[in-house]
């Protein structure tokens, strides 16, 4: 018998904290359309330049804080910097771009329909590469996730509205290197803090997208309020947000994690509502209710694992007593 099966129960009771923080950073996510609508209002500034300026701000302001607070967290094993460049190339610099794109081409509500397609991507290859388990509870979770989604989308707009392949193509891919967040920060999570992990990701994400900002002039929000919406999107969206995924990914299935943050999206249609006069109607409600029941689906205790954990240690004991006499 391992010793993992009876440390199930206090993972168990971990989950709905774990869960919680998924919760969290799912509604700060929440208002990254907000901002982008906002300073792209302002002008003067490519989805590339957003991308890139959210992304080298985020590493600065880490950077610097980590230095002199904890400068021992930025001490990293070679081994893991492939991984690190990685996280930070695709699921950091790539993301943000297509994600800019998305919601600039196809609007902040097909932008986020679009990308509600990332918990499929992280449940399946989480499967192939990571060996975990692709039960009844995320398969339902993530047809509730889905329908909802499309529910909050509209389904007006889904029915009248042609698609171009360019925006779709965005749409999906910002799905796709959104799904790697989950994945590489799995990898990593074990061994990093997620302050660790956030300032060299943000830092490749920059590099990244250096060449492109070079091609095109630095563009840069210059006004007022655009720097404004600015640093309210790296400290509130990025940096309050991407730490208590992270965290929560220490302790967490990056596919359940995955699942989880499709509250991203009732929460996205509430500070869209409130903040740019979005109308919810009554199928977004319902998404928002489809949404919410996926995310109840998984952080549920699994009382059949506690039960079973309890057997086992029971064995385990009677065994070593058997052993002794």
């Amino acid at each position: 018998m391992s010793l993992s099966s009876v440390a199930l129960p206090a993972a168990d009771k971990r989950r709905p904290r774990s869960v919680l923080l998924v919760l969290l950073a799912s509604a700060l996510w929440s208002t990254s359309g907000m901002f982008i609508s906002l300073i792209d209002r302002e002008g003067a500034i490519t989805p590339v330049g957003i991308a890139f300026w959210r992304d080298l701000a985020t590493f600065v302001v880490l950077f610097g804080g980590i230095s002199l607070l904890r400068p021992d967290l930025l001490r990293i094993k070679m081994r893991d910097l492939p991984w690190l460049a990685l996280m930070g190339s695709l699921s950091i610099g790539l993301f943000h771009v297509l994600w800019n794109s998305s919601i600039l081409v196809n609007g902040v509500a097909m932008a986020t329909v679009l990308q509600s397609n990332a918990p499929m991507v992280v449940a399946v290859i989480a499967w192939i590469v990571w060996r975990e388990p692709l039960t009844w509870r995320k398969i339902v979770a993530i047809l509730l996730a889905l329908m909802g989604s499309v529910f909050i989308g509209g389904v007006d707009s889904l029915q009248q509205q042609q698609i171009a392949l360019q925006g779709l193509l965005l749409g999906l891919g910002s799905a796709v290197t959104y799904g790697f967040m989950s994945l590489f920060g799995k990898k990593l999570a074990g061994d990093y803090s997620s302050w660790t992990i956030l300032v060299y990701i943000f830092g490749f994400g920059a590099l990244t997208l250096l060449p492109f900002q070079i091609r095109d002039g630095f563009t840069a929000p210059h006004t007022a309020l655009g720097v404004a919406y600015f640093a309210g999107m790296v400290l509130i969206t990025t940096i309050g947000g991407f730490a208590l995924y992270t965290l929560a990914l220490s302790r967490l299935q990056a596919s359940v994690a995955a699942i989880v943050a499709t509250a991203e999206v009732p929460f996205a249609a509430i500070v869209s509502y409130v903040t740019l006069g979005e109308r919810l109607d009554v199928w977004q409600v319902a998404g928002g209710l489809l949404v919410i029941s996926g995310v109840i689906l998984l952080s549920w205790p699994q009382r059949r694992v506690r039960v079973d954990a309890r057997r086992a240690k029971r064995r385990t004991g009677q065994e070593q007593r058997s052993s002794q006499m």
